[in-house]
């Protein structure tokens, strides 16, 4: 099998990007280890930013979202139980984001890919890059019982931390920056209208807590918990009663709860990886790097980073120019530090560290009340969370 871009991995990186490369006229082929029904059902991300939200529009996989996702103009703060909301199109020159799960764009752009785009293999287990400095890389993989060779021009990994692409880069001049969290957060899917209509980040003595949403009738709400806890250790009622714990304020807003349909822990951590290309393999999405999921970057970052290797090699089809691709990493780069940057900031602002002194309990309450005063700060604030412009 041949084709001009072999994709590893059918989540929301790889699937856009063999959207964005059949519009520009490029053919590409996508494998993936699991099957449809797992993709499509893979709960993950919810919050896209402002460019994200464009570039599926453009694509032409905004046609669901826009009827069915939940535009949001801006976020509440709370904390010493009092709320501040921070307005994103006041502070943006107009600029929003938009709640819409990772499994639906997946489900839309799936569709678009099986009706007019090029081959999708799911269940294909990628082996292996081979030839990746040479200008005829090759991925082996496993479809139907049998291995097989796809021949490219280029491969572009969207396979994850733990996927196989960022294994055929060699360890030097790798550089690998990373910190790991000592919490976690517990998530729960529950059967019950959003108690709020835009996202509550919570800063509490206890920890932190957020109230997201999924639909107007399904909520999702997380806890900061100690790292390696059991989901399974938490009872619904506990859940809710410490929700409400540190959702808590001088005013007579309440949580509504509602039967818990799904339980899960997610680990905190930052991961970078540099270079995010050896010759004509290129790295994208958590193949490269991982934010915690406090700022609502992971998704939005792999965006981005597709979107910067399809303008590059149009550009190159276009011109002749490898000008574009040559500069991917840097490029992408710049704008993944500023997510860790931010990803770190609002982690670092809203979570209770187990060691946590009183002064530094002190200082998360006084930043807070530097964002709820200055317009400078809340500026800062409401452009890193609705995105940082593709490079």
């Amino acid at each position: 099998m041949r084709t001009t871009v072999g994709i590893i991995g059918a989540g929301p990186a790889g699937l856009l990007l063999a959207r964005l490369l059949h519009n520009a006229g490029i053919d590409s082929v996508v494998l993936e280890s699991r099957d449809r029904a797992y993709v499509e059902h893979r709960q993950r991300a919810g919050i896209l930013e402002q460019g994200t939200v464009d570039v599926l529009r453009a694509a032409g996989a905004g046609e669901r979202m826009d009827r069915e996702g939940l535009p949001h103009d801006g976020i509440e703060l709370r904390y010493d139980r009092k709320r501040h909301r921070v307005d994103f199109p006041a502070l943006t020159d107009g600029r929003s984001v938009m709640v819409y799960a990772q499994t639906e764009v997946c489900k839309d752009l799936i569709a678009l890919q099986l009706k007019d785009g090029g081959p999708l293999l799911f269940e294909a287990e990628a082996l292996a890059v081979e030839g990746a400095d040479t200008g005829t890389p090759r991925v082996r993989f496993r479809y139907e019982g049998r291995e097989d060779v796809l021949e490219c021009e280029y491969v572009v990994g969207c396979d994850g931390f733990w996927g196989i692409a960022r294994k055929a880069i060699p360890a030097e001049p790798t550089k690998v920056f990373e910190r790991a969290y000592p919490f976690a957060w517990l998530g729960i899917l529950a059967d019950v209208p959003p108690s709020h209509d835009e996202l509550v980040y919570a800063r509490h003595d206890r920890g932190f807590a957020l109230l997201s949403m999924r639909s107007p009738s399904v909520s999702r709400l997380y806890l900061q918990v100690p790292e390696g806890t059991d989901a399974g250790s938490w009872d619904d009622e506990e859940i809710w009663d410490e929700l409400e714990r540190r959702f808590e304020t001088d005013d007579d807003w309440t949580l509504e709860r509602g039967p818990i349909t799904q339980k899960s822990v997610t680990p905190m951590r930052s991961y970078v990886h540099e270079p995010m290309r050896h010759g004509r393999l290129f790295l994208a999405g958590d193949a490269a790097h991982i934010v915690p999921p406090t700022g609502a970057k992971g998704l939005n970052l792999a965006v981005g980073d597709v979107v910067t290797f399809a303008r590059a090699l149009t550009h190159q089809k276009e011109t002749g120019s490898a000008e574009r691709l040559d500069a991917y990493s840097e490029t992408c780069l710049r704008r993944v530090w500023q997510a860790e940057r931010f990803s770190y900031d609002m982690t670092s602002l809203l979570h209770r560290a187990p060691d946590a002194t009183p002064f530094e309990d002190r200082m998360q309450l006084a930043r807070l009340e530097r964002i709820a005063g200055s317009r400078a700060a809340e500026t800062d604030l409401a452009e890193g969370y609705t995105g940082f412009p593709f490079g």
